[in-house]
């Protein structure tokens, strides 16, 4: 089915069309107005759309803001608009408001994990998460001329033996790219359901601290330090965890997911011709710096340093030229 035809059917071909920034996907997204009518439209050729919506559905059912799915096509779908006030807008415009939109994002968090976990979703066990930073070796030391060697497959080995040592043995649905341009805040709605939920068509069953690295390591915007330390105090009081279990799981998953987002940048600028993704990779060195420098860490910290080098500018550059 073609765009056309598919607004046509579904009573949008005659609104306006204003293409949106997309993410690191082939996705595209479209806002249409018509009137005072919005919606976005999404285009996915990599037929996502019946997961999207499924997890939509669920999210709205255990009462968070997910966006209404107003139509869908294999490679279509018409979805209600949240509009633009990400939460790296809203605090880009207002810093102050930082700290209290985290808070929220964490008793949604916290929400989330009393719920139950959608069936049919890949489980993120220690030994996947251990896998999936594969891309790091494969992708990006290779794009800077590092050959892995077998320090790779210890890095790999050992971080999967510190997961499943520390991390909660609880399963929840784990949102995974839950950042702050994922995040939409919606102040006219009340509790958790002020903060909208994009982009969580990649979902996993996974441990509780995943996302609260996610949203604090973020590869996009510099959190502040006053956040991160307010913010992992606040999930501690909430949880009902204890510091160190929090903090531990968070450090770990924090390496598993920044080293894995070093491969990832690499594939999308050296394979996909999208070189803009190397101009984070600073940030997010700097994040796996933070976590090899907590004592869980201290098996991993020599052999990841002494592999992978300084992320300078012209390491980079270099690598996709």
């Amino acid at each position: 089915m073609k765009i056309d035809h598919f607004l046509q059917i579904n009573g949008w071909d005659e609104a306006e069309q204003f293409p949106l920034a997309g993410d690191a996907s082939a996705r595209r997204y479209i806002r249409l107005c018509s009137g005072l009518k919005r919606a976005i439209l999404m285009i996915d050729p990599r037929g996502d759309i019946p997961r999207f919506a499924a997890l939509a559905e669920h999210l709205r059912s255990v009462g968070l803001s997910a966006p209404e799915v107003f139509a869908q096509s294999d490679d279509f779908m018409l979805l209600e608009d949240f509009g633009d006030a990400q939460f790296a807008r809203v605090i880009a415009d207002a810093p102050d408001k930082e700290i209290p939109l985290y808070e929220a994002a964490t008793d949604l968090l916290y929400h989330l994990e009393s719920q139950p976990v959608p069936s049919g979703l890949v489980t993120a066990t220690p030994q996947l998460l251990g896998e999936m930073i594969e891309p790091a070796f494969t992708h990006y030391l290779s794009m800077l001329g590092v050959a892995p060697d077998d320090r790779a497959e210890e890095i790999t080995l050992r971080l999967t033996e510190l997961l499943e040592r520390h991390l909660p043995k609880e399963t929840v649905l784990v949102l995974r790219d839950f950042h702050a341009e994922n995040m939409i805040w919606l102040p006219d709605r009340d509790g958790v359901r002020r903060v909208g939920l994009l982009d969580f068509q990649d979902a996993l069953a996974g441990p509780p601290v995943y996302d609260l690295v996610s949203m604090l390591q973020d590869a996009r915007r510099d959190v502040s330090e006053a956040c991160v330390n307010s913010t992992l105090r606040y999930y501690i009081e909430t949880s009902g965890r204890t510091e160190t279990e929090v903090v531990t799981a968070f450090h770990l998953l924090g390496l598993q997911r920044n080293l894995r987002i070093l491969g990832i940048f690499a594939r999308l600028a050296k394979d996909r011709g999208k070189p803009g993704y190397m101009a984070l990779v600073p940030r997010v060195w700097a994040h796996i710096r933070t976590s090899l420098s907590a004592p869980v860490a201290q098996p991993l910290q020599t052999l990841v340093s002494d592999l992978f080098p300084e992320p300078t500018e012209d390491r980079l550059t270099s690598g996709v030229a």
